[in-house]
């Protein structure tokens, strides 16, 4: 496999795993109760939130959601670097350097996961929160961090499985594993902090975020059927030869 070819399915990883992160926040088990996340975190009401905001309580919501994020992004790296090393771990103990094996093992989990994202299949197990809640917030900005430790190390029925296929991604690429890890929390913090500014706006897209559910189940499922039969190198090295080809086509 070429250096560039072999860039391009980074690339193509590393924007599903984007695509997963902001799946998760948009998903109905994040986005309705944004809202009410944000007024528990800064104090501030509901209502007051999706009014017209003050610029000192536009940067009181920035610190807060940056404060959040990074507590999630703390547990979310760490469980990739993690898992990353036990693919690294796997390959050398079970199959060498070729890794099909854990890459079909990925694909499945992935593809079961986007049937239970899409509705089309039932997993009582995975139906069940486990997040820690707090009856009363520990004060200031630390509090918030904490809060977002909480929130990333709970399992909610939607965040779960489509991080869990992030993290068999990164089982079965170990050696990009780290970087689906990162896109899939910047895919999860951009949505998050524009909303921030637009919290009012929320209940328009939690009116088709069952639909938004389904595309992006659907799209799990072609992506753990990649991985089943290892197309990826073939997908990668068609769309190479598709932009070299329409390079030469406009430069002749």
């Amino acid at each position: 496999m070429g250096m560039i070819e072999s860039d391009t399915i980074l690339l193509a990883g590393m924007l599903i795993a984007m695509g997963a992160g902001a799946l998760s926040f948009l998903s109905p088990c994040v986005l309705p109760i944004f809202p009410a996340y944000m007024s528990y975190i800064t104090g501030i009401s509901v209502k007051e939130l999706q009014g017209s905001k003050s610029s000192g309580m536009a940067r009181r919501l920035l610190i807060h959601s940056i404060f959040f994020l990074f507590g999630i992004s703390i547990v979310l790296l760490s469980l990739g670097a993690s898992a990353t090393f036990i693919g690294q771990w796997a390959q050398q103990l079970l199959i060498g350097d070729s890794g099909l094996f854990i890459q079909r093992i990925a694909g499945v989990f992935i593809i079961v996961m986007g049937l239970f994202i899409g509705g089309w299949i039932n997993l009582p197990s995975l139906m069940k929160e486990r997040r820690f809640t707090y009856s009363k917030k520990p004060a200031g900005y630390a509090g918030t961090f904490f809060i977002g430790l909480g929130f990333a190390a709970g399992w909610t029925p939607c965040i779960g499985p489509i991080f869990g296929s992030i993290l068999f991604l990164a089982v079965s690429n170990p050696g990009q594993g780290i970087f689906y890890t990162l896109m899939y929390v910047i895919g999860f913090a951009l949505p998050f902090l524009l909303l921030t500014f637009f919290i009012g706006k929320t209940r328009w897209i939690v009116r088709y975020s069952g639909v938004i559910m389904k595309m992006g189940a659907v799209l799990m499922i072609v992506m753990g059927i990649v991985l089943f039969f290892g197309l990826m190198p073939r997908i990668s090295g068609f769309l190479l030869d598709l932009i070299q080809d329409t390079w030469l086509v406009r430069l002749g």
